[in-house]
């Protein structure tokens, strides 16, 4: 660390001379936090993801952490909220794929329309994919994409051309493909 550094980056980040009491602190609390959010969760990988949230966080704010009656108290605090969360998210996102059905494959025959598609700059690919596949107006892509109405117009018409050109065999450049 150069000399600019200052006394709290070097009691956060480490030393040359041993462990920091954020470190010492880490070492001892991680594999029982992460016991016990596994024996909560019944996943071993959602539990360690807790863990490292609420230790990057104790990290972050280690200063008022480590003065704080129980910087354990606070990590397993933070752990199970970040559990808790984790698991509402997941019980809505099965809610929701249980009652929409998924989206029916591209038959076969449309496949090379979506190659075209997809090679198209990504400005383009989204401006064609909102205005086509999600069916929005074009000011209603242009706020999506946050740009002008003219932008999304000229977008669109430069897409088309650059489509008309793939799906016809012919680059952009007029000369035709083998």
């Amino acid at each position: 660390m150069d000399d600019a550094g200052t006394g709290d980056e070097r009691s956060r980040v480490g030393s040359a001379g041993g462990l920091t009491p954020f470190e010492a602190w880490y070492r001892g609390e991680y594999p029982n936090m992460v016991r016990v959010l596994t024996l909560v969760s019944g996943d071993a990988e959602i539990a360690a993801d807790a863990a490292a949230e609420a230790f990057t966080r104790a990290l972050a704010n280690w200063d008022r952490v480590a003065a704080m009656a129980s910087p354990a108290g606070w990590a397993y605090t933070v752990a199970l909220n970040v559990l808790r969360r984790r698991q509402q998210r997941a019980r809505i996102e099965q809610l929701i794929a249980r009652r929409e059905p998924p989206p029916p494959p591209v038959p076969e025959d449309r496949l090379y329309l979506w190659e075209a598609v997809r090679s198209l700059p990504p400005r383009q690919r989204t401006a064609i994919v909102l205005h086509y596949v999600a069916d929005m107006p074009q000011d209603q892509v242009a706020k999506v994409m946050g740009v002008a109405p003219g932008t999304v117009a000229a977008t669109l018409h430069a897409a088309r051309d650059s489509l008309r050109d793939k799906l016809n065999g012919s680059d952009s450049d007029g000369t035709d493909r083998p």
